[in-house]
């Protein structure tokens, strides 16, 4: 699978993760930005179910700089172009 930046991606790139859209998606969304991806256990109101979906592609997560347009729009980030 591809590789997903947390801190630059929006929801949609969740769809091909299942378990994870829409509910983990938009609360990693909402959550960021993140330091490192193990941040993104920290984020409240994770269930243990919902961390264990996490866990199950953590190795598909990294973290970069967030850019601007993924804090101008967090969620639908690129899709007007």
């Amino acid at each position: 699978g591809t590789v997903v930046d947390v801190n630059n991606a929006n929801v949609r790139v969740y769809l091909k993760m299942p378990g994870m859209y829409p509910s983990i998606a938009g609360k990693i969304v909402t959550a960021g930005p993140f330091k490192t991806v193990a941040d993104i256990y920290n984020i409240p109101g994770l269930s243990g179910k919902e961390k264990e979906v996490i866990k199950k592609y953590e190795s598909r997560f990294t973290v970069r700089t967030p850019s601007a347009d993924y804090v101008i729009d967090k969620y639908n980030n690129g899709l007007y172009r």
